[in-house]
């Protein structure tokens, strides 16, 4: 199978004068459902670019310019593999492989972002995440009678276009010129969900809601516990503090999230941010901003969106860049790459 990458590299401005001047950092770009990197995240990859740091898309199978059955995600693990086996692959191949190295994933592609730190937890110096499905929107689920309609038939009738939802692009984007754009670019899935693909989200949303959100290991005399998060509030902080770890959200990360999002529900990254072991963590919520954040809102949203990803982005390149590139974390970073890209060749 072949899948579409693209890249977007800083440019002269960047380097200035100095052809030798590495990026601050490589970003990874993970898209969404039904829409691809090159047209879609151009102007995530461009904005990024100009600010100085490697930008790398991948076309996820059934999306954009790779192969597969357009909007057709018969697996999403193996999704997601598809992207560690090329993100790996160009960080092992880079000049600037001891640079820090982040995921930005939008909707879908938040989902995407946070199994990918789940494989690797070490790997990542930090996510930005732009609205991520971790759960979807209860205006946008499928009704518990049609869950189990997906459920007996998605063996028997997998590539069917037949799942009822609203139209997500008149949800997503607020600008009626970027409707258009996605209307009109044949690389994106514009009919409704195939049966397995829906069925393929829904479980990946209630993986995530329900492993990365809802449960904490609370650690007592040497017991584990597992306990739903909405208890934390009733706990005295005496009993917080025996809270040993979030279940797997480690790394550092960004949220950003549209208040009046109809796709994607603002309160389930509040949950992600309150409940994820991480120290360094930031929300950003939107006040009437919808889903599409980077690409669907007004210039004036749309460069205010930036403005904080930039920032959040070069505050950790630059501290990375005052450490060593052999330090413990990256040296442990680089065999766990060794180790995993081992086990994978053990396995074919």
């Amino acid at each position: 199978m072949s899948l579409f990458a693209c890249r977007w590299l800083p440019g002269k401005r960047w380097r200035n004068k100095d052809p030798h001047r590495p990026p601050k950092a490589l970003v990874f770009l993970c898209h969404g459902y039904a829409v691809e990197c090159r047209v879609t995240m151009r102007g995530t990859g461009e904005r990024l670019a100009r600010a100085g740091y490697a930008v790398y898309g991948l076309d996820y199978e059934g999306h954009g310019r790779s192969d597969g059955l357009q909007g057709y995600v018969p697996d999403f693990q193996a999704l997601v593999q598809d992207c560690d086996d090329y993100f790996a692959s160009v960080v092992r191949g880079s000049s600037c492989s001891s640079r820090p190295r982040f995921l930005v994933g939008e909707s879908m592609g938040g989902a995407v972002a946070l199994l990918l730190h789940r494989a690797r937890p070490d790997f990542w110096t930090g996510a930005v995440l732009v609205a991520p499905m971790c759960k979807i929107a209860d205006d946008m689920r499928p009704h518990p009678v049609v869950v189990n309609i997906l459920r007996a038939m998605t063996s028997i009738i997998p590539t069917w276009k037949i799942v009822p939802t609203a139209d997500v692009i008149d949800a997503a984007y607020r600008m009626q010129e970027k409707r258009d754009e996605i209307r009109g670019n044949p690389y994106c899935y514009k009919d409704k969900p195939r049966l397995k693909t829906a069925f393929e989200l829904l479980k990946v949303s209630l993986d995530v809601e329900e492993n990365l959100l809802h449960k904490l290991v609370l650690v007592i005399r040497n017991v584990t516990w597992m306990i739903d998060v909405d208890m934390v509030s009733n706990m005295t902080p005496m009993k917080v503090s025996d809270i040993y770890e979030s279940i797997q959200v480690s790394l550092p990360f960004l949220i950003v999230h549209g208040g009046a999002d109809k796709v994607t529900d603002p309160s389930v990254s509040e949950l992600l941010y309150q409940s994820a072991a991480s120290q360094d963590k930031t929300l950003k919520l939107y006040p009437g901003m919808w889903h599409a954040l980077t690409s669907g809102e007004s210039p004036s949203n749309i460069r205010t969106v930036f403005q904080d990803i930039i920032a959040w982005l070069d505050h950790r390149s630059i501290s990375m860049e005052e450490q060593s590139p052999t330090t413990e974390v990256e040296q442990k970073a680089r065999h766990d790459d060794q180790r995993h890209h081992q086990q994978l060749h053990a396995n074919k």
